[in-house]
C-alpha cells in the first residue's frame, strides 16, 4: 500500500483547518480566545503508543464514519484538560451527567470539524453515527482493532490548543481507524520513480530503526559520561515545515546540528536544554570549570554530538542498503525555534512538509533530557524505503 506525499500533506492541512476549526467552536462555547498551536500526523508504533499513553486517562467521543472514509474515529483528550474545559462550558457542573455532555457536546464538534474538511475536499458525503462518551485508561481509548496488526502503526492526528487562560491548555488526539483511512489515502503502486509515493507498511519499519538509533545514542551518552540514559519515546510525524520550529518553542537549548549526505540526505540536529547540557559536558570534562557553557563545553557537546549522530544513521544505512554521510557538528546556543528555523527555511526550498524523526532521551530522574530532530528529504526517504526488502519489514514486532 502506497500514500503520496501530495495526499498526506493535503490531510495534514486539513487536519489543521479542522483543528481551527475546533478552536473557534470550543473558544465560542468557552468565552475564551482558544487557537492551535500546531497540529501534525504522527505514524506510532504499537508499542511506542501503548507506552506513550500508559498511565493516562482519556475521555472523549467515539463517531462511526460511513462514506468517503469507514471505520471508527475517535476524539479524545486528557481527563485533567476535560474537566477544565467543561468548568468553564458549564461552570460549577461538577462530575456526572452534566460533565458528560459537556464532553460529548464539545467532541462532536471538534470531531464534525475534521470530518466536514475531509468531506469537502473528497467530494464525498461521510456519514457520521451520534457521538458516543468514552472514558478510559491508557489505549482503551483507541478505536476497536487498533492492535490487530502491531506491524501497522497507529496514525493519529494530534493538535497542540491554547488559549490566553492556561486552564485551557491541551492536546486533541483524533484518532482514526488504521485501515479505513489508509484505504482512502492509499493505492497499489507508486506514483512513479520519483519518490512521490511512500510504501506506508514500511513506515513502522523506519521507526524502529529511528528507535534502534536513539537507543544507540543514549548508549553514547552514558559511555562518554557515565549517566545512565533510556530512550523516552521515539515517533515520526508528518508536519507542514513551517510548523517545524514552533515544535521546539522558545526553550533555550545547547548541542549540534548536522547535515547529512547520501540517501536519504537532509538534517539532524541533537539539542539538551541548558543544565542538561551542562551536566553532560561536565561529565566529559575531566577538570572544574566555571559554570555555564563555555568553550570547553563546547568542545565536549560536539564530540559527544559526532558519536551520537554516527550511530543514530549507521542503522538507518544498513537497513536501507545506502551511504549516508554528515558534516562537522555545527555547536547552537539558542531557543529551540531558532536553532530549527534555518534548517526548515533550507529544506523548505524544495518541500512543503517533512517527516520529522523525533526521540526523546533521558536519565531515570528525568535531570538530563537530550532532543534528537532528524529532517530527512522526504523523496529521497520514500525512494529509500521502497527498495527495503519485505524480509526486513515482515520480520519481528515493533517493540
Amino acid at each position: 500500500m502506497y500514500v503520496d506525499i501530495q495526499s498526506l500533506g493535503e490531510f495534514s492541512d486539513l487536519a489543521s483547518q479542522g483543528a481551527d476549526r475546533a478552536a473557534d467552536a470550543l473558544g465560542q462555547l468557552a468565552g475564551a480566545n482558544v487557537y492551535v498551536d500546531v497540529t501534525d500526523v504522527t505514524l506510532m508504533a504499537a508499542g511506542d503508543l501503548r507506552e506513550a499513553f500508559a498511565g493516562r486517562e482519556f475521555v472523549g467521543v467515539e463517531i462511526g464514519l460511513r462514506g468517503g472514509i469507514a471505520g471508527q474515529t475517535v476524539m479524545a483528550f486528557e481527563l485533567e484538560a476535560a474537566e477544565s474545559l467543561v468548568e468553564r462550558l458549564l461552570p460549577g457542573g461538577g462530575d456526572g451527567e452534566l460533565v458528560r455532555s459537556g464532553v460529548t457536546e464539545a467532541g462532536n464538534i471538534m470531531t464534525s470539524g475534521f470530518i466536514d474538511g475531509w468531506a469537502d475536499h473528497l467530494g464525498v458525503a461521510i456519514d457520521m453515527t451520534p457521538p458516543a462518551y468514552v472514558r478510559a485508561s491508557g489505549t482503551d481509548i483507541l478505536p476497536d482493532g487498533t492492535f490487530d496488526d502491531d506491524r501497522q502503526g497507529v496514525f493519529m492526528f494530534e493538535s497542540q490548543v491554547s488559549s490566553m487562560d492556561e486552564d485551557l491548555e491541551f492536546t486533541i488526539y483524533m484518532l482514526p481507524e488504521y485501515a479505513g483511512f489508509t484505504e482512502m489515502l492509499g493505492h497499489d503502486g507508486p506514483v512513479g520513480d520519483t519518490g512521490d509515493a511512500v510504501p506506508v507498511n514500511k513506515l513502522p519499519t523506519f521507526n524502529r530503526m529511528t528507535e534502534q538509533g536513539a537507543a544507540a545514542a543514549a548508549d553514547n551518552i552514558t559511555m562518554m559520561t557515565g549517566t545512565e540514559t533510556d530512550v523516552d519515546v521515539s515517533r515520526l510525524r508528518f508536519v507542514p515545515v513551517q510548523d517545524v520550529p514552533a515544535e521546539l518553542g522558545t526553550e533555550t537549548v545547547a548541542g549540534t546540528v548536522f547535515e547529512l549526505h547520501g540517501d536519504p540526505s537532509g538534517y539532524l540536529a541533537i539539542l539538551f536544554d541548558e543544565a542538561s547540557a551542562e551536566e553532560v559536558a561536565g561529565g566529559m570534562i575531566p577538570t572544574e570549570t566555571e559554570p555555564g557553557i563555555g568553550d570547553m563545553e563546547k568542545g565536549a557537546l560536539r564530540e559527544l554530538g559526532n558519536i551520537m549522530t554516527s550511530g543514530f544513521i549507521d542503522g538507518w544505512a544498513n537497513v536501507l542498503d545506502t551511504s549516508i554521510e554528515h558534516t562537522p557538528p555545527q555547536f547552537v546556543h539558542d531557543m529551540g525555534s531558532a536553532v530549527m528555523s534555518p534548517l526548515v527555511s533550507r529544506l523548505g526550498q524544495t518541500q512543503d512538509h517533512a517527516f520529522i524523526i523525533d526521540s526523546t532521551v533521558r536519565t531515570p530522574d528525568g535531570n538530563v533530557r537530550c532532543d534528537i530532530y532528524a529532517l530527512p528529504d522526504q523523496r529521497e526517504l520514500a525512494a529509500a524505503l521502497d527498495r527495503i526488502e519485505p524480509a526486513a519489514t515482515d520480520g519481528g514486532s515493533l517493540r
